[in-house]
């Protein structure tokens, strides 16, 4: 008797040498510090969403996430 064999789905994976670099600009939040503060973590919060799709689709950020979130949260004052 033979078991059935099953298949692993190869999922492709980007590597940071082979990926695409963007260098930015990246968008700058400063100019919504007048927001509230409920509506500036919301944007705050579309900026993460924002990066996670771009590394899903294979771009490498040139500045690393920590980077990033202590450049909007800077620009956004929260």
């Amino acid at each position: 008797m033979t078991s059935p064999v099953e298949l692993t789905p190869v999922i492709p994976v980007s590597e940071a040498a082979t990926a695409e670099v963007v260098a930015g600009p990246w968008p700058n939040y400063s100019n919504c510090r007048h927001l509230p503060e409920r509506e500036r973590w919301e944007i705050y919060g579309l900026a993460k969403a924002g990066c996670e799709a771009l590394e899903e689709r294979g771009i490498v950020m040139d500045e690393s996430y920590d980077e990033f979130v202590r450049r909007v949260t800077r620009e956004l004052n929260i």
